[in-house]
């Protein structure tokens, strides 16, 4: 149970190996000790990721979570909720892939769209399900400005991010009367294992600037937010220009 001042007891991470959710968990974990549920695919990344919030001060639970396994995500929410409710679960999962393949191969194509919007709806319907009865709860679901227009240079990747963001905004409408709070977070590029490889974007972050906004919009009860906040007003600005003349702007 989420304390008086706001501090959570427990997380849940889906996609426990992702940097803005360790970093999300850390930032947690600065204030209190706290149970963590790590839900990710076996490997020495998660082995390494449990290690590390250890150390932070976290009693780790890790249970195997394949986002493209579509069939197993209710037994895996029935396994993260078995000691007891989650206070914060971070959906954190997702694949980048490469822009121009995306579109041209089948194969890539579909496995961007399972990973980053199916799975996204496959584990928020049984996630909303033990939430109600719970009572209680916060959600973080990491989006992307990628899907607030959708541009020709990753559009398959921002068509996945634009489902994402309209499932868990809808989501938290939903379920505010139940008592439970979804925040969505839309980071620019930020500098993870995700990114490796592609140059410095303007209004670039690292996961624990993206975990600092993330948290505190949490704590402030915000449906929405950008990160950096300055990306609110460029998205602001880039939906209404003119298509046209989008097509020719330079991202």
């Amino acid at each position: 149970m989420i304390d008086a001042v706001g501090n959570p007891q427990s997380l849940l991470l889906l996609g426990g190996t992702s940097d803005i959710a360790l970093a999300i968990a850390e930032k947690y974990l600065s204030a209190r000790p706290l149970r963590v549920v790590l839900a990710a695919r076996p490997s020495q990344r998660r082995d390494e990721a449990a290690e590390r919030l250890k150390a932070a001060g976290a009693d780790v639970t890790s249970i195997d979570f394949d986002a493209a396994d579509t069939d197993s995500h209710p037994a895996v929410l029935d396994q993260a909720f078995a000691d007891g409710d989650i206070d914060v679960t971070v959906v954190a999962f997702g694949l980048l892939g490469d822009p121009e393949q995306a579109w041209q191969d089948h194969t890539t194509a579909v496995r961007l769209a399972t990973v980053n919007y199916t799975a996204a709806v496959s584990v928020g319907v049984p996630l909303a399900a033990r939430l109600r009865v719970q009572g209680h709860g916060k959600v973080i679901a990491l989006s992307s400005v990628a899907g607030e227009r959708v541009r020709r240079s990753n559009f398959v990747y921002g068509s996945t991010k634009a489902g994402f963001d309209g499932f868990y905004l809808g989501l938290g409408e939903a379920l505010r009367p139940h008592g439970v709070t979804v925040t969505v977070v839309r980071p620019g590029q930020v500098r993870t294992k995700m990114t490796e490889g592609l140059g410095k974007a303007p209004l670039e972050q690292t996961a624990q600037q993206v975990a600092d906004i993330a948290v505190k919009a949490v704590g402030e009860g915000k449906d929405l937010v950008w990160a950096p906040g300055a990306f609110r007003l460029v998205m602001s600005v880039l939906r209404h220009v003119p298509r046209p003349i989008f097509r020719k702007l330079p991202i």
